[in-house]
């Protein structure tokens, strides 16, 4: 069953998708209407974007229910320029909006999608389901993580899956290897672990709030670079604090199996591990995909329960590579 909580996450991207557009040039972005009425915003494609276009960014991803800032994070005796991100409705803007779930791939394109237009099509319909949220939105915001811009085609493609018009969509588009690419993607260690909990079977409902940080990617020559130094940000520098309601001895079980560290493709840099599976991104195991270090706190007993641990080396040995 699934019920409407009324956030608006879409009319909330859409206000901060058009401040985006009245910020073009001071944010590096360009703005453009397709012929069927939908807008593009590209943050990274063919203009530079930047570091307050990815903090617009990942605003917008998490339906504008989530706080994003620069924060130094330290991780050994380094100090890395990252992210602070936070949310009072971790299931909604995490889960519903920020997470990369939608596939989207008419012919000719592909692009990985997040924000809060998920909500409105769910096209990942078991995900949906367990989160019981839905939103009944007349318009919506989709983000896209790839190097080309979506065409009319993919505007109708999309239109048609959400069931909304084409003039009633925005895109807001930046690769990997781009510094708006490279912030929003930071700004989703939340998400991971919150991705984590739901894998492993706990109801991510019950997580009531949460904040985080991550050392930003060092921006790499091509996307393929870039992958594997922004999933390394996470996975050895992330940390995410996480308010639960559940029992102490379900936290202490979820503090030891959510952190990185649990999986046994952990301890080397991405590149590498990528490499070892052949470039097939599946084959990497799942359970790999989560923060670097977790803090579980009951909202029940007020007990914290304390799992995973930052890796300095691995982090710089992905960070400075050539």
């Amino acid at each position: 069953m699934t019920a409407s909580t009324g956030l608006e996450m879409n009319e909330r991207a859409w206000a901060l998708a058009d401040q985006c557009e009245q910020r073009a040039a001071e944010l590096r972005v360009a703005v453009q209407t397709l012929a069927s009425g939908s807008r593009v915003i590209d943050a990274g494609v063919a203009v530079p974007g930047g570091h307050d276009a990815g903090l617009m960014l990942a605003d917008i991803c998490m339906g504008g229910l989530g706080r994003t800032s620069y924060v130094p994070v330290a991780i050994g005796g380094d100090t890395w320029p990252g992210i602070e991100v936070s949310t009072d409705r971790p299931m909604e803007s995490c889960m519903a909006s920020q997470y990369a779930g939608w596939i989207i791939d008419p012919p000719g394109f592909f692009a990985m999608g997040s924000g809060p237009l998920r909500a409105k099509a769910r096209v990942e319909q078991e995900l949906f389901a367990k989160l019981g949220y839905v939103e009944q939105a007349s318009r919506g915001v989709l983000v896209l993580e790839t190097r080309t811009l979506p065409t009319d085609a993919v505007a109708e493609w999309v239109a048609s899956k959400a069931d909304v018009a084409t003039t009633a969509l925005t895109f807001v588009v930046a690769p990997t290897a781009s510094l708006a690419g490279g912030v929003q993607i930071a700004a989703r260690v939340l998400e991971t672990g919150l991705h984590k909990m739901d894998t492993i079977g706990f109801d991510v409902t019950r997580v009531v709030s949460a904040i985080g940080t991550a050392p930003l990617a060092t921006t790499a020559s091509n996307d393929v670079r870039a992958i594997g130094r922004t999933n390394d940000c996470i996975l050895y520098g992330g940390q995410a604090r996480y308010v639960v309601r559940a029992a102490d001895d379900e936290l202490i079980d979820l503090a030891a199996r959510i952190p990185a560290s649990a999986s046994p493709d952990y301890g080397t840099p991405f590149r590498d591990i990528f490499k070892r599976y052949g470039g097939d991104f599946y084959k990497i195991d799942p359970m790999l995909f989560s923060p670097a270090e977790v803090w579980l706190t009951s909202a029940t007993s007020g007990r914290t329960f304390h799992g995973g641990r930052l890796n300095a080396d691995v982090l710089r040995a992905s960070l400075l590579d050539d």
